[in-house]
């Protein structure tokens, strides 16, 4: 269920950058234009540049609660299920990292820290690296991995091999997104020093064990 939920994800997410890019194309540089003589982006901005950011983002992730598939099944001593066992809910989350634009592309590194708001996710935390193309001088389209680590509450679930209890967890996590910033009003884009954009993207840990999909506003300086 999962693998198609991301599957869906992935798919949307592919149809709407096409669209995304388009709108995105039409020269819009402030005083973030190269100078004469200067290295310069499609789209007239600096080709160049360090972008430090932080933000914080919502949204909701659910894990697989499967036998032998992630999460293991939530059992009680007598091996029964644990219905009120929950590997999914709402989360809040912070990310801090930096983007180096590379003219018409971008790549950067990131942390972030997550905690879970309802159900049986904890905390989570971890880094992952971005790259990706820039759209206009404000936008973002972009791909990443990682690896994170993802710790469930006292009621996590009870391992299916001997009944030990398991908390903690870790993988790979890839994903993918899109950053748009309205550098229409005014604000500096990603090779200026100020500014925000709205941040959505969509992610998975491990063998396609989770899908999380957020939310959120970035800042940059």
């Amino acid at each position: 269920m999962r693998k198609l939920s991301l599957a869906i994800a992935l798919a949307a997410a592919t149809v709407a950058v096409p669209a995304f890019a388009q709108d995105m194309s039409a020269p819009a540089p402030t005083d973030n234009s190269a100078q004469p003589g200067e290295a310069a982006a499609p789209d007239g901005s600096k080709a160049f540049g360090i972008e430090p950011y932080f933000g914080i983002m919502g949204g909701w992730e659910q894990f697989d609660n499967e036998r032998g598939h992630g999460i293991p099944q939530a059992l009680n001593a007598d091996g029964s299920t644990r219905r009120s066992y929950k590997p999914s809910g709402s989360l809040v989350q912070g990310v801090l990292g930096v983007n180096i634009p590379l003219g018409p592309v971008f790549v950067g590194a990131e942390g972030n820290v997550i905690k879970g708001i309802e159900g049986n996710i904890d905390w989570e935390y971890g880094a992952a690296g971005r790259f990706g193309f820039r759209a206009g001088d404000s936008g973002l389209i972009y791909g990443k991995v990682g690896y994170q680590w993802v710790n469930f509450d006292k009621f996590s679930a009870l391992s299916t091999n001997g009944g030990n209890t398991n908390r903690d967890y870790s993988a790979i996590t890839y994903g993918i997104g899109a950053e748009v910033g309205p550098q229409s009003i005014g604000l500096k884009g990603i090779t200026g020093n100020a500014g925000f954009r709205i941040r959505a993207e969509v992610n998975t840990f491990g063998d396609a064990q989770s899908f999380r999909p957020m939310l959120g506003i970035i800042t940059h300086f």
